[in-house]
């Protein structure tokens, strides 16, 4: 059969690359890819722009006689391409624009929790700036010494929260977006959220509408600098397994937040079918939802999908299907035992003005242990060039986390483009 990935990022890299080794694929399309799609056995970039474009997508899918197609990421989910793929009657991973609301609007995801009882941190929404600073003010007064959550209500590339350290800083951020409109519509509107101490972890879901299938836990780096320091960037490395993600909170997650959603969604009319991430702020085996993506996370899915080895196909046609429950067998033998670690390079000036164009070098060709994935890729005349600001993400499996991390480390010895950047520090957490 032939697939069809949607994207350009590294997660979409390791989501066709990993669809890619299965015997039943002959051939997996990427539109538009990257220059690791480029040159990947069993992959091909397809020039399509599937927001702007959808009609050539579905005419290259009908032509092509594509099974299904797997949308990556966020943008394309809330700009309806799922439901115009149904509608013409092509096979399709995601939820439909209705659903992708959890991601495409904090205030509709907290709502939505709200409505559900789903533990999350307390919040208010605004658009007028100086009743959001007042509420900033109160928010200081009531937490002292704790800072101040601001998010834009919409899809800003995973740079739409900042956590302030002070009222000054927050009253910053609500000007940007309210004031300045520096995130454009995404942050024509806030939400002001209460600070969740604890431990983050990514906890993903593939979902049929009715049932979850858990994939393996995972946990990001959002900050730029080690140590947690620097702006929020769109994730600077992860590694899987989470251990923060204990059996009893695995039992809590699916329990109080997963299962409430899907009956949420069908109550709603809107049932969830796709990915469903659930990022999780975690302190005393207790978890909150700190906000819901309708994708894979980047850069988790490259760990991930280094540890999977069973049919990621079949997973994902039993939940198109509507038929997850009979893939509650591949559970046992889905995953590898050993952790695995990604480490995000990214462009010189990253996350505030990525510097494009510099030439890659030194690539480690792939190991059984060790793939570098690709995002801000493309093939020039001159070879490979950087075209985004997180450009690859090295990522190795290792018998324990710290063999994975040294491997990981190893790996990126030889890489070298201008200004290259990356965390010494990733995985840390996981040691203790």
């Amino acid at each position: 059969m032939k697939l069809m990935v949607i994207g350009g990022g590294g997660r979409e890299h390791a989501l066709a690359w990993r669809l890619s080794k299965s015997p039943r694929v002959q051939k997996v399309y990427v539109a538009p890819g990257n220059g690791g799609t480029a040159t990947e056995p069993d992959l091909e970039n397809v020039a399509l722009d599937a927001v702007n474009d959808p009609d050539g997508l579905v005419r290259f899918l009908k032509d092509n006689e594509v099974a299904f197609t797997v949308v990556g990421p966020e943008a394309p989910l809330a700009a309806g391409l799922v439901d115009r793929l149904e509608s013409e009657g092509l096979k399709v991973f995601g939820p439909r624009k209705a659903a992708a609301q959890l991601e495409a609007s904090k205030d509709f995801a907290k709502q939505f929790m709200a409505r559900y009882n789903i533990p999350t941190a307390g919040y208010q929404t605004f658009t007028d700036p100086a009743a959001a600073c007042d509420y900033a003010k109160e928010q200081a007064e009531r937490f002292p010494g704790l800072p101040i959550v601001i998010k834009a209500d919409g899809l800003a590339a995973g740079k739409g929260v900042v956590v302030a350290a002070s009222l000054e800083e927050a009253h910053q951020a609500i000007a940007d977006m309210l004031t300045a409109n520096k995130l454009g519509s995404a942050g024509s509107r806030v939400v002001i959220e209460d600070f969740l101490q604890g431990q983050e972890a990514s906890f993903m879901v593939v979902c049929d509408g009715k049932s979850a299938f858990a994939l393996a836990t995972s946990q990001d780096h959002k900050r730029i600098g080690d140590g947690e320091t620097g702006p929020n960037t769109g994730g600077m490395g992860a590694y899987s397994p989470a251990p923060v993600v204990t059996p009893k909170v695995y039992a809590q997650v699916m329990r109080e937040v997963i299962r409430p959603v899907l009956k949420g969604m069908q109550a709603e009319g809107t049932p969830y079918k796709g990915f469903l991430y659930a990022g999780l702020m975690i302190q005393n085996e207790q978890a909150k939802v700190v906000e819901f993506n309708c994708r894979m996370g980047d850069p988790e899915t490259q760990p991930i999908m280094m540890r999977m080895k069973g049919d990621l196909v079949g997973l994902l046609e039993a939940a198109i299907n509507g038929r997850l429950e009979q893939a509650e067998s591949l559970a046992d033998s889905l995953w590898d035992v050993r952790p695995a670690v990604g480490v995000v390079l990214a462009a010189a000036h990253y996350p505030e003005a990525p510097q494009l164009g510099d030439s890659i070098t030194g690539i480690p060709k792939d190991t059984a242990d060790t793939k570098v994935f690709h995002a801000g890729t493309s093939l020039s005349e001159e070879g490979l060039v950087s075209s985004g600001g997180r450009v690859l993400c090295v990522t190795s499996l290792g018998g324990k986390l710290k063999e994975a991390q040294a491997a990981a480390y190893q790996a990126i010895g030889p890489i070298q483009f201008n200004g290259m950047q990356y965390r010494k520090d990733i995985a840390a957490k996981g040691m203790g």
